[in-house]
């Protein structure tokens, strides 16, 4: 029974994560500075996670390839 229980909540747990990667909140001034490090650095994402406090690098990457990566 304990272990339906654990199940349950490890699935919930999964598809918050999912909700999370998908609507990544920055704030403009967060944006403006991806963008702007972006320019100078490239794809070094966790360059670029060091200069935002409580960002990581994939929370970033992930955020511009679906801003500004081009598909074509």
């Amino acid at each position: 029974m304990a272990d339906l229980d654990r199940s349950s909540k490890d699935t919930s747990v999964d598809s918050r994560e999912d909700s999370q990667d998908s609507e990544l909140q920055f704030s403009d001034d967060e944006e403006t500075l991806i963008i702007r490090m972006f320019n100078l650095v490239g794809e070094r994402w966790s360059l670029i996670a060091g200069r935002i406090p409580g960002r990581t690098a994939e929370e970033i990457k992930k955020y511009w390839n679906s801003r500004y990566s081009t598909s074509e």
